[in-house]
């Protein structure tokens, strides 16, 4: 099992090697598409937990064999008792602790993900991931970064402490950490369903433990929690059709983006020498995300209108002066699946920042998100901070379709880029023809934004990405340039001449599997 993996019965590409195994296996027992991405999901709250988990978020596309897409979106709101006025006179959402914390969506997004079309019983699907809580799972390079990068802080929280700060310093690559309470609460979830955290037991002792530690969230808001199932967002790109998931995903901006090459007739090569008018293009399609993306109910224009003709008209004519502000990255995981019998999933989790909130509940092992980081404070925006309401969300899951039907099943973590990640490896998959492996793999370059007073946006740029691109960045002069480490860690499956063919990206720690 590597990096790239070809088929022609099934294909997956998940970011940690231990969640391609499960997945792999729900396909060897005659598992769907739909029981790969649940099997890999539940593994990876476990795997990565830095990343993902019971505690934070799920969106997904899911297509059916029969070719109907459907969009899941399980995104937690704030609490009911959320206070906006104990934010006054700051700028900003606090990014940790309580304040941040919303109510987890993970487990009612696999409950939806598994009622699309999975065939395994639900508790099979957290088999491995209860196993690996429970005996312990290696530290990833991913992993230990996390509890490097900022040691003091987990090493603060007492539930974080005891999984990985065993005699005071942070767990290192390899070591064997292991997960005892939430062991416990993945097999309550596989014995009673999700119902156990959404007003029962587990959802009981996790919410005493966030009061406690002073967050106003109660059960009535786990309680509360739905997954929606819609339909989908989609928009042309030369002769493809790329969908989304609807607000309050951020999945319209990739559209936007896609529009606006065809729009300005501009070679979708980000390698290339039109580098730095692609770059403007994301510049000015991230401004108008951050002007208006919230949740769907709290938007002041109805997200289709997005995408009509005038409203992009307007933003092609703005490509050469606009100006976005910069985003920190996430940590968030991406997943694809896809079978013969035409199933796919793209599926994305996350706690939004590393281990989110900073906060591990002890007794049921859940670590909250942060995802309430996303609301803004400012005054009349859609997205301002408020109590039971979906904030702004970077998860964008993704499917590729041609006239053929299904084509692609792209996703990537990445935070605030991932618009412009997902824009890199569909261009370099269907435009380039690359091998996913090779188009997750490539190094690549972002628009991060301009700095709080700041004028000029700054591109950041991994090592590789082709001279011609970064003479083109460097010479327009709208852009500070920076070397960059990484952004994102990306995964794609390609369907292609009755083949799969997978690739999962080198920056994390996993594998592609196909058959």
């Amino acid at each position: 099992m590597g990096l790239r993996a070809d088929g022609t019965s099934w294909a997956i590409a998940t970011p940690h090697t231990a969640a391609t195994d499960a997945g792999a296996e729900a396909f060897e027992r005659g598992g769907t598409a739909m029981d790969a991405a649940l099997h890999a999901a539940a593994t990876l709250a476990v795997a990565y937990p830095h990343m993902c988990g019971v505690g934070g978020d799920l969106f997904a596309l899911v297509q059916r064999a029969d070719g109907e897409v459907l969009a899941i979106n399980s995104s937690g709101r704030s609490p009911v008792a959320a206070d906006p006025s104990a934010l006054d006179g700051l700028r900003e959402v606090p990014i940790r602790g309580p304040v941040p914390i919303t109510v987890p969506g993970a487990v009612a997004g696999w409950s939806a993900l598994h009622r699309t079309g999975a065939v395994l019983p639900w508790a099979d699907a957290f088999g491995a991931a209860t196993r690996l809580a429970a005996d312990g799972v290696p530290v990833s390079r991913s992993l230990e970064g996390e509890l490097a990068e900022d040691a003091e802080l987990f090493a603060s929280d007492p539930g974080l402490a005891s999984i990985y700060f065993d005699g005071g310093d942070p767990a290192a690559i390899g070591d064997v950490v292991r997960q005892s309470a939430l062991a416990r609460t993945l097999e309550a979830i596989a014995s009673g369903g999700p119902e156990v955290l959404y007003g029962g037991a587990v959802g009981d002792a996790y919410v005493a433990g966030l009061r406690a530690a002073g967050s106003p969230i109660t059960i009535d808001d786990l309680a509360a929690h739905r997954a929606t199932i819609l339909a989908a967002l989609r928009s042309p790109f030369q002769d493809l059709h790329v969908s989304v998931v609807p607000p309050n995903s951020q999945g319209f901006a990739l559209l936007q983006m896609l529009a606006l090459l065809d729009r300005l007739e501009i070679d979708p090569d980000l390698d290339g020498p039109q580098a730095a008018r692609i770059a403007h293009v994301i510049e000015v399609v991230n401004a108008d995300r951050d002007r208006h993306l919230a949740d769907a109910d709290r938007m002041l224009v109805h997200p289709s209108a997005l995408l009509e003709d005038g409203h992009l008209a307007g933003l092609a004519g703005d490509a050469a002066d606009a100006a976005a502000h910069a985003h920190a990255d996430g940590d968030t995981i991406a997943l694809v699946t896809a079978d013969a019998q035409g199933n796919a999933v793209s599926l994305i989790q996350s706690l939004f920042w590393g281990f989110g909130s900073g906060i591990c509940e002890p007794s049921t092992g859940i670590v909250a998100q942060n995802r309430g980081a996303c609301f803004t404070l400012a005054e009349g925006h859609p997205n301002r901070f408020a109590p039971g309401v979906r904030p702004f969300h970077t998860l964008m899951p993704v499917l590729v379709h041609d006239a053929d039907g299904l084509a692609g099943v792209p996703g990537t973590m990445g935070g605030y880029h991932q618009p412009q990640i997902n824009l890199h490896t569909i261009t370099k998959t269907f435009v380039g023809g690359a091998h996913p492996a090779d188009a997750v793999a490539a190094p690549r370059w972002v628009v991060l934004g301009a700095e709080d007073g700041d004028d000029t946006a700054t591109v950041g740029i991994e090592e590789g990405v082709p001279e011609p691109a970064r003479r083109s960045l460097r010479a327009s002069g709208d852009f500070g340039v920076t070397e960059a480490d990484s952004f994102g860690h990306a995964h794609m499956i390609r369907r292609a001449g009755g083949r799969l063919l997978a690739g999962s990206d080198p920056r994390a720690d996993g594998s592609a599997a196909a058959d």
